[in-house]
Formats: structure tokens, sequence, C-alpha cells
């Protein structure tokens, strides 16, 4: 029995059972929205299951999903060695946005990571402490920051909206995700040039950690052809 893991609810749910859809398999609830029943038509040996996208990538890694559909930011940054634990079968088109490095617009010099890291060395010197981004992302930010050489600064977590975090003088930047931009600028903020982290999407993941039985490696083939994968 292969399991799927699809998100459980909201748009995302929605243009999952759609993207299916369009390629020859149904998946639908059979409960209400309080209940997390749902199947998949026409083919035996698949369980659909509806889960939250941000437990997917666990799930996956810890073989109780076979296959499953998450943002792609999601499994970078819940998983270290994410490729050696998933395997991408398909980018889906759909819940896309951008994980990006912004700063106070009023911070008129500071346009470019270059600008960030010469910025975060002035801002140790005159208050004594590392400046501070904010993000729910650690591992994708700091990775990146690290690869960038940028240094002295500070991630601290962000829990609620980490668009207000600067105004809340919790954090002098952050690093968070955006679709338009819109969010970041009407709370006063500019994305540097150079400071996109990773454009992100749903992805159908396969596990390399789940337990695949002869049959179920025999219904992947088959699930893949049907896919156009």
């Amino acid at each position: 029995m292969i399991r799927l893991g699809v998100p459980s609810k909201g748009r995302l749910m929605e243009k999952t059972f759609d993207w299916f859809g369009q390629r020859g398999l149904t998946l639908r609830r059979t409960g209400s929205d309080r209940d997390y029943a749902a199947e998949v038509e026409g083919v035996e040996g698949l369980e659909l299951v509806l889960v939250s996208a941000g437990e997917v990538p666990q799930a996956l890694a810890e073989g109780r999903l076979h296959m499953g559909v998450t943002g792609s930011d999601l499994i970078r940054e819940k998983l270290a060695g994410w490729d050696q634990i998933v395997r991408p079968l398909a980018p889906m088109g759909f819940g896309g946005a951008d994980l990006v490095i912004a700063v106070p617009k009023y911070w008129v010099d500071v346009e470019t990571l270059d600008d960030l890291d010469a910025a975060a060395a002035a801002f140790r010197r005159r208050h004594g402490h590392r400046l501070r981004i904010a993000t729910k992302y650690h591992r994708l930010v700091r990775e990146f920051l690290r690869e960038e050489g940028v240094a002295d600064y500070q991630l601290v977590d962000s829990q609620g909206a980490t668009e207000g975090t600067v105004k809340a003088e919790t954090a002098e930047a952050i690093a968070d995700i955006t679709s338009t931009g819109e969010t970041l600028r009407a709370n006063g903020l500019k994305i540097l040039t150079g400071g996109l982290i990773h454009s992100s999407q749903a992805t159908l993941y396969k596990s390399r950690r789940a337990d695949w039985s002869d049959a179920d490696r025999t219904l992947l083939a088959e699930l893949t052809r049907r896919l156009g994968l």
C-alpha cells in the first residue's frame, strides 16, 4: 500500500486535487471539513492521507508517507540533507513564493548583500551586539548567508507575522516568504538585490526511507506513467 500525503485544507488542497485530476487521477474528501477522510478513485493500493503541508517533510523522512505534496521551502528547511531523504517527482506549478532578505526602506545605503554585510559589521561596532534577522527559516537563511559571506548577524525566531518585527523593534531585518512583495512594502521594507534565498512551489516528493515493496514499486511505475512523470 502506497500512502500519498496531500495538504489537508484550503487552496493548496484544492489545487493539489485539480493537479491530479487534470492527469486522470481523482482525489476527493469523503467526510466533513473536520475529519480527514479521503480517497483516490479507481486506483487499488493507493491510500490518500490528508495532512498539513508542514507535517509532510517529517512524515516522508520517517517513512510514514511514501509520497507527499508540500512546498520545496519546507522540505529544504525541515530536512538536513533533504536530497538523501526524498526525491522530487514533479514541480506542480502552484503555491509559488520567494524566500527573501528584506531591510527597512530608509536604509538608503543598503541595497545588496554586500551592503548588508557592511551594515551588519557597522551595527555591531555601534551597538555591541549583532544585527538581528527575524525568520522562520533558520536553516535556509543561515546556509544562504554563509555562502554569500555575510557575517555579524544573529537569527531570531519569528512565531507570528515576520514582516512586523522591524516595526516592533524586535529585529533590524527579516527573511520571509512573499508572493508579491506587497506586505513587505506595506511594512516599510524592501527586498535586497541578490537577496532571493529560494523560489518555492508545491512539489510532489517520493520518500527514500519508506518501505517500498515490489508491489508498491510496480504501482509507483504505473502512477508515474499515468501522471506523465
